[in-house]
Order: structure tokens, then sequence, then C-alpha cells
């Protein structure tokens, strides 16, 4: 039979609370007493930790205000980087000073070389710095290529010579389209060359994906294209421009090879592969 809502529940079936007292411990009793009067916490009403943090964040306040440039926040970081900086070039200076024993141009108290040169053959080294940007397109400036122009002047070279070291070494620098007739005179490994695909051969080994001739207006030389390398097939008659291409040679003759590492550009296509 269900309990009315205004009937009595027996005795029995009261709810007891079962929630025990909780009480502090001998222990914590006794630590707690040693905080709160501790003497250094006296008239805080706080515990040994909290004081400590507190004491902490004042020191910490105390710093930062003494601070020269009364900042909270620290600029450590950046005079430190100043400091580097200012060290790394006292030693590159160090270093260049050292290096002037055998480059006289490595010398930091040396002049711009062109400040050593007259008028008249300033204005040649100007000329003859257009003309070389001009003819070998390698993006150098003609500000920069007169600097060099007037480094081996200065050092007792004429005009002629010096334009040709320094069409020499734009024509032959890494990364530049080296002219096939000058394949021989390059020092490095890899090459760069661009020119059109005058016949192409049956290879001679599984081994050989392709191989033919490519010529430009100053040469023609040998390309092979490995297997293993998994180029894009050439077409005869077609202009190539190849890139980082291996150099070889064989009975006194230099050839090419693209490697896994080589690209292949076409410019008529406007595809680079």
């Amino acid at each position: 039979m269900a309990v009315q809502a205004n009937e009595r529940i027996p005795a029995r079936f009261e709810v007891v609370e079962e929630t025990p007292e909780l009480r502090p411990s001998v222990e914590q009793e006794r630590q707690g007493t040693v905080d709160t009067k501790h003497y250094e916490a006296v008239g805080r009403g706080l515990t040994l930790e909290a004081e400590e943090r507190l004491a902490a964040r004042e020191a910490e306040i105390g710093r930062t205000r003494s601070r020269w440039d009364h900042r909270q926040d620290s600029d450590r970081e950046a005079r430190t980087r100043d400091s580097v900086e200012a060290g790394n070039r006292d030693r590159r200076r160090v270093f260049a000073e050292r290096a002037a024993s055998v480059d006289t141009w490595a010398d930091p108290e040396r002049v711009d070389p062109r400040s050593e040169l007259s008028r008249d053959e300033l204005a040649s080294v100007n000329r003859q710095a257009r003309r070389i940007s001009e003819r070998v397109g390698t993006g150098a400036t003609a500000a920069a290529l007169s600097k060099r122009l007037a480094r081996r002047l200065a050092d007792g070279a004429d005009i002629v010579e010096a334009s040709v070291d320094v069409t020499d070494e734009e024509w032959l620098g890494r990364g530049t389209m080296v002219p096939i007739a000058r394949l021989g005179d390059v020092k490095r490994n890899e090459v760069c060359i661009e020119g059109r695909v005058t016949k192409l051969w049956e290879p001679s080994h599984p081994a050989i994906r392709q191989v033919g001739l490519i010529e430009d207006e100053t040469g023609t030389t040998k390309f092979t294209s490995w297997m293993r390398s998994a180029q894009t097939l050439v077409r005869e008659g077609e202009q190539a421009r190849l890139r980082s291409v291996a150099t070889s040679w064989y009975e006194g003759r230099v050839s090419v090879a693209l490697t896994g590492w080589s690209s292949i550009e076409f410019p008529e296509r406007g595809v680079r592969l």
C-alpha cells in the first residue's frame, strides 16, 4: 500500500547521516600552528608556502624596478643578440685582415677599386661592363661587372685581358648556360647547356634510354640519357635546355649525361620537366 504524503515514516526507516566528521590530524594541526605562527608570516595570516610565493613575487617586482630601462619585460635577449652580432663583426674583420695577406682586396680598409682608376679608365670599364652584361646574359649587373674589371686593372691587367677573364668567369660560372665549345674548360662535374638536338640513334645498351647529338652556335657534343634517370625523351630538331648534366671524357672528347639530378627544359614547348 502506498504511503501517503502526510504520513510519517517509521523511525526504523529514517535516513541516517553517514558522512564522517572531518578533523585534522595531530600532525596537520602541528604544521598549521607552525605555518600560521611563523615569525615572517605573523600579521598576514598566510601559510609558510604562501608566504614564500609572495616573497618571491616581491623580489621579482624589486628586480624589475631596478632594471635600467624600468620595463616589465626584460630585453636581455635583444641585448644578447646585439652583443653576439658585434662579436661576429669583430671576428669577420680579424679574418679579413688575415686574408688580406693572400688577397689584398680582402682587406676591409681597402676602398672600391673603381676609385683608384682615372676618369678615362673608369669610363672604359663601365662601357665594357655593359657589353659583357648584354653578351653573356647571366643576370650579372653592369655595376658588379665593372667592379670586377676595375680590380683587374688595379692589379696591373689591361682592359682587354680583364674583359676576357671576366667574360670567361661568367660563361663558365655555376648555373649559367655554358657554350658547348667551352665544356672542356669547366672545372666542375656538372654543367648547364642549351642547344638543338641534331641527331638521335639507337642505344647500344639496354641501360641507355636515349643518345644523340646536341649543338649550339659554338659546337656539338654527345648527350646520353640513362634509363635510371627517368628523363623525358627529346626529339630531333627540338631546342632543349639541359641543366645539371654530368660531364665525362672519352678519347679526348667531352660529352654530357643526364642523371637523376638533371632537368630538361623545352623553350619552344614552354614546358619544364
